[in-house]
Order: C-alpha cells, then structure tokens, then sequence
C-alpha cells in the first residue's frame, strides 16, 4: 500500500490572483487556496503542481503522473469536477475534493464519478492529513474489488469456453466428458497455454472451417 507522505499530489484550482481588483470573493477563494497548501506541506505531502481546470488538464496529467488529485472548488464545484473526470477518464486517480459549494446534491455523482472524499467547508490544516489518507485507503479498496471482479468475469467466461469446447470434442469425436477434458489439458500442457485460451482456438478454428 501507497504511503500518503510518498504521494505526488496536484492540486486543481481556480487561476486566481490577488489584484487590487480582486473583490471579498476572489480573496476568500485565494485564502482558501492557500490554506489547502499550507496544510499539504504542513501534513509532508509532496505537492508537485497546481493546474486550472481546463481543456489541457488531461495533457498535463499525463505528463506528470501524479498519485492523488485534490480538487479545489469554488461555488462551480460540479463544473470543476467535470474536467478533472473527464481529464482521468482513461487512468483512474484517487480525487478528493475541497469546496465552499454547500449545494450537496451531486455529492451520489461526484462519487459515483470516483471521487472518494467530497468536503465541504473542511479545509482546516490539521484535518487534510487524515482525509487524504482514508481516500486513498478507500481509492485502494474499491481498485482491488474491481480487479477481484474483472477476475471473476474473466474466469466465468473461460468456463463457458472450456465447456464449449469440451462439447464441441465429445459430438465430433465421441469422447466422454472427462476425456474432452483431458485432451484440452494436455493440449494446454504442450503449448504453454492456459485451458481457456486452447479451447478459444478450438472454437474459433471450428467456427473457421465450418
């Protein structure tokens, strides 16, 4: 398992800067901000960007691979969040997001979507450590489910074709089904192949010549 304090974060946030234009919104929001970082070096976390949210997004985190993503939203929380699961489309990432968005009804999409901390109005220093480390936890759980899962479907449909095969071995050449069985296994033996992946070649050979 991952150690949080080895974890490359970047952190998605809004391009904001503090200008004499800036009004009480934008310097509650730089604040924010940089209370999120503070309380990521404060906890040791290895901060290695801070990206906006924007149509390049997919493209940088690419090239920077990072472990965790932390989105930091302003009131377009569900805007924000939409680039960032759209950008981690073809390679999951843990997301955890912070945001001052009280409006908790995409709380079921926003996880559903894979984010595994959604935070409202949390973004004290002490508390970033613990939260970062149950997501991860959490991102780690529900990964080994899914593979758990995707070996489950992989063997039930090996199963489906080994007994295909050996159906296919004893109509056309009057075997039990247990020397079906053996004739597959030993010709899995003599080519270095899975059971499943023989009795695949069988039918698609059979399907081949009619």
């Amino acid at each position: 398992m991952t150690s949080p304090h080895s974890l490359r974060l970047v952190v998605i946030a809004p391009d904001l800067s503090a200008s004499d234009g800036a009004d009480e919104t934008d310097l509650a929001l730089i604040e924010r901000s940089r209370q999120l970082r503070i309380g990521l070096l404060a906890g040791g976390f290895n901060l290695i960007a801070t990206l906006p949210a924007d149509t390049f997004l997919r493209e940088r985190l690419a090239q920077l691979q990072p472990d965790m993503i932390i989105v930091d939203a302003e009131s377009d929380a569900r805007d924000s969040l939409e680039h960032v699961v759209m950008a981690t489309r073809g390679e999951q990432r843990p997301i955890v997001l912070f945001t001052n968005d009280e409006d908790t009804r995409h709380v079921r999409e926003a996880v559903a979507a894979g984010v595994c901390a959604y935070i409202v109005a949390g973004l004290e220093p002490a508390r970033i450590r613990p939260i970062l480390e149950v997501a991860m936890a959490r991102f780690q759980h529900e990964q080994g489910l899914r593979r758990e899962l995707a070996d489950a479907k992989t063997e039930l449909h090996e199963r489906k074709v080994i007994d295909r095969a050996k159906g296919l071995l004893m109509q056309r050449q009057g075997l039990s089904e247990q020397e079906a069985y053996q004739k597959l296994r030993k010709a899995a033996m003599d080519k270095g192949l899975r059971l499943g992946e023989v009795a695949q070649r069988m039918l698609d050979a059979a399907d081949l010549l009619g």
